[in-house]
């Protein structure tokens, strides 16, 4: 690998051209227990990539952000002495609502985050595992289509008794749901929508929010 020393690039792009080609194949180095296979985590990614990288004067981060269409991770490619970066936004989907839950989300995030900036690919379970990740799958699916729902639900309320009717059913049935970023904005935009003027923070709620 060259010394990053001497390696001076234009930019990011040319930059991270070079250090694809010092890449090397990633690994698998973690097993899952429940499939008993292996599989390339995040560490095995990082191993391959951030050597390359530093090689040639790129640092690699991620940040969490927050939009209009929820949370997601941000990974970014940022090339110091250009002061040129790229980045990658990925969506995070919390199949369980906890600290587990969301550890795993940002984790699975970062790792697809840097796989599609620097074009690595690390060689993927073959047809079995991805048809033994189908549940898992299919779970996030299900919760997506059930925020889909109270989205439209919320928007359709016309009243405030109505839509904190609504709430704290949801919250009682679904908490996950009612606890996701985008829900709960879409119920606060609804709820100021349909506050009297000048009051958009309402007492004696049924529930708190």
């Amino acid at each position: 690998m060259k010394d990053a020393i001497h390696t001076a690039h234009r930019n990011v792009f040319s930059a991270l051209c070079a250090a694809q080609s010092e890449m090397g194949t990633v690994v698998k180095g973690a097993v899952n227990p429940a499939f008993k296979s292996k599989y390339a985590n995040l560490a095995d990614v990082m191993s391959v990539v951030v050597p390359a990288l530093t090689a040639h004067g790129i640092a690699v981060y991620h940040t969490m952000i927050r939009d209009d269409h929820g949370t997601a991770m941000r990974t970014v490619l940022h090339h110091g002495e250009s002061e040129t970066h790229i980045d990658c936004d990925v969506p995070l989907i919390v199949a369980k609502n906890d600290m587990q839950g969301m550890k795993s989300a940002t984790t699975y995030a970062k790792r697809i985050g840097v796989e599609s900036l620097t074009g690595i690919a690390p060689e993927d379970d073959d047809g079995n595992a991805a048809a033994k990740s189908a549940p898992v799958l299919d779970e996030m699916a299900a919760f997506n289509a059930d925020v889909a729902q109270a989205l439209r639900d919320i928007g359709r309320e016309k009243t405030l008794d109505g839509l904190i009717a609504y709430f704290t059913d949801l919250y009682r049935s679904k908490r996950a749901v009612a606890d996701d970023g985008r829900v709960v904005k879409a119920k606060d935009d609804r709820k100021k929508a349909l506050s009297p003027a000048g009051k958009d923070d309402l007492d004696g709620d049924a529930i708190p929010y």
